[in-house]
C-alpha cells in the first residue's frame, strides 16, 4: 500500500488478515505460521487477532496484567521480524484482541481506543462479553469486536439479546463515531456460539463426511436469526464453505467423541458491516451498497472478502481457528504524518544525540508525549529503548522545527538500525516516523570489551 499522495479519485488497497480462535486455556503453539499465512501474496498490511478463553485463572491473569502474556508473545515474536507493530490490545478475562500494522502505516492510525463489555453472570464477570478495538485508518473510522457468547443450544435468543446489547451499550470518545455501529466498517468475531438446530447427530456427520455442508446451512442458528433481527441483517458473512469448527478432540481432527459427544457447529464466525449511508429525501428509495460506502462520501472505502476458512492443522483446543482475509479499498482522507522527526548528525553512545520534530498539522498535543528510540523491528509502542519528552513548558507552533537532545547514557553501546517515533498520548499511537538510520558502535563498546576494536570499519 502505497504512502505516497493519490491523485483524484484514486485509491489504495490493503489487506486484512483476520483470526479468531477458542483456544480452551491451551498454550500457544511455537509456530503460528500457517494461522497467520505469512507469505501470502499480495502482502498483509493488518492483522487483527481476537481469542477466547485464553488462560484466565486468578494467578495467571494478575501475572498477565503485569507483563504481556504467553499468546500476545508469540504472535509479536512471529510478527516483529516482519515489520509489523502491535497497535494495541484489551483483555478481558479470556477474550482477548490484538491488533497489528506494518510499521509504515503507524502513523495514519489514529485515535486508537479499547473498550469491553462483561455479559456473564449477569454482566458480573467477564468471562463471556465483548472486547472492542476503534481506531482510523487513513480517516476512515473502523471497529473490530471480538466476542464470547453464551453456550448451548438453546440460548439462540440469549445470544441474540448479548450481542445486540454490546452493540448499544458500548461507547467512545469521539463524537462523529459514540458507538460501534457509527464507525464506517465494523468487523464482527469471536466464538458466537451459535449451533445447528434440529437436527441428528448421525445426519451432521454424515452431511460433513461427506462434503455436503450446504445441507446444514438452513438449520444454523445465526442464519436463522439473521432472517428474523433487522440488526444482524446489517452484518454480512462469507459461505460457510469449511467445516463446522466445534467440537474437536484435542490435538485431532476428529469430532467429539467423548460421553457428551457434541454435535459439530460453526460457533465460530467473522462478519463485517458497512455503514449504510443517508441520503437525501429524494433518495429514500434507493439502497445503499452493503459493501461500500460510496455514494455521498468523498473518500469511499470498499470492503470484499477474499477468504473464508479454518485451519484444521491446530489441535491444541477443542475449536479450530477460523480465518477471513479482506481487501479494503481505501480513498486516503490524508497521507502526511501529523509530525515529522528526524535525527540530527551522527549517533552512537560516545557523545549527546541530536533529533528535531516538527508538528506538520495542528492537533490535540500534550506535554506527556514523546518521541522514543526503537531498534528496527519493534514489538510495540512500548518496546523502545529510550525516550524523551516532548518540549514540556510550551507546545509547539504548527511548522516550528524543534530540537531535543538525548543523553549519551541512554543511546545504545552496540550499533544497528533504529527509527525515531513520535507517540501522541492522546491519540494513543505513534503519529510520526522518521526513516530508519544507523547508530554506529561507540568506543565504550571497545573498552567494556562488547565488541573487536575494529569498530565501523576503523582501527581504533
Amino acid at each position: 500500500m502505497s504512502t505516497g499522495r493519490l491523485q483524484s479519485g484514486g485509491r489504495d488497497k490493503c489487506r486484512l488478515h483476520i483470526v479468531t480462535w477458542n483456544v480452551a486455556t491451551a498454550e500457544p503453539p511455537k509456530d503460528v505460521a500457517s494461522l497467520l499465512q505469512l507469505d501470502v501474496e499480495p502482502p498483509t498490511d493488518l492483522y487483527v487477532i481476537g481469542l477466547q478463553e485464553v488462560n484466565a485463572t486468578p494467578v495467571r491473569f494478575l501475572s498477565d496484567l503485569l507483563v504481556e502474556d504467553a499468546w500476545s508473545h508469540v504472535f509479536m515474536d512471529t510478527l516483529a521480524p516482519r515489520g509489523f507493530v502491535k497497535v494495541t490490545s484489551v483483555r478481558m478475562q479470556g477474550l482477548l484482541l490484538l491488533v497489528f500494522a506494518k510499521q509504515l502505516h503507524l502513523p495514519f492510525i489514529r485515535n486508537v481506543q479499547a473498550t469491553y463489555t462483561r455479559t456473564g453472570f449477569f454482566g458480573y464477570w467477564g468471562n463471556k462479553g465483548g472486547v472492542t478495538v476503534r481506531f482510523s485508518f487513513y480517516g476512515h473510522m473502523v471497529c473490530f469486536l471480538n466476542c464470547h457468547l453464551a453456550a448451548h443450544v438453546n440460548y439462540a435468543l440469549q445470544r441474540v439479546d448479548e450481542i445486540e446489547y454490546i452493540l448499544e451499550t458500548q461507547d467512545f470518545d469521539l463524537p462523529d463515531t459514540p458507538h460501534v455501529r457509527d464507525h464506517k466498517a465494523v468487523f464482527w468475531f469471536g466464538d458466537l456460539n451459535f449451533r445447528i438446530a434440529d437436527h441428528g447427530l448421525h445426519f451432521l456427520r454424515s452431511s460433513i463426511n461427506s462434503g455436503r455442508l450446504h445441507l446444514l446451512w438452513d438449520k444454523d442458528q445465526l442464519t436463522m436469526m439473521k432472517k428474523k433481527e433487522a440488526f444482524l441483517q446489517e452484518f454480512e458473512e462469507g459461505p460457510l464453505n469449511f467445516k463446522p469448527t466445534y467440537k474437536f478432540d484435542r490435538n485431532s481432527e476428529t469430532y467429539d467423541t467423548s460421553g457428551k459427544k457434541r454435535k459439530p457447529a460453526w460457533t465460530d464466525r467473522i462478519l463485517w458491516r458497512i455503514k449504510a449511508k443517508t441520503f437525501p429525501p429524494e433518495d429514500e428509495d434507493e439502497k445503499a451498497s452493503t459493501s461500500s460506502d460510496e455514494g455521498l462520501d468523498e473518500y469511499p472505502l470498499q470492503v470484499t472478502q477474499d477468504k473464508y476458512t479454518s485451519d484444521m492443522s491446530y489441535g491444541a483446543s477443542d475449536h479450530k481457528p477460523v480465518i477471513a482475509t479482506f481487501s479494503l479499498e481505501v480513498k486516503k482522507c490524508f497521507d502526511t504524518p501529523l509530525v515529522h522527526v528526524s535525527p540530527l548528525g551522527v549517533w552512537s553512545a560516545d557523545q549527546e544525540a541530536l533529533l528535531n520534530y516538527t508538528v506538520q498539522e495542528d492537533f490535540l498535543s500534550s506535554t506527556w508525549d514523546w518521541i522514543a528510540l526503537y531498534k528496527v523491528g519493534f514489538k510495540s509502542a512500548l518496546d523502545y529503548e529510550t525516550f524523551v519528552w516532548v518540549r514540556e513548558e510550551e507546545l509547539p507552533e504548527t511548522n516550528e522545527v524543534i530540537q531535543l537532545h538525548v543523553d549519551k547514557d541512554e543511546i545504545p553501546l552496540l550499533g544497528g538500525d533504529y527509527v525515531l517515533g513520535y507517540y501522541s498520548t492522546n491519540m494513543q499511537s505513534i503519529i510520526g516516523l522518521s526513516a530508519n538510520f544507523q547508530i554506529m558502535e561507540s568506543k565504550r563498546a571497545v573498552m567494556e570489551g562488547l565488541v573487536p576494536e575494529n569498530i565501523n570499519g576503523l582501527n581504533q
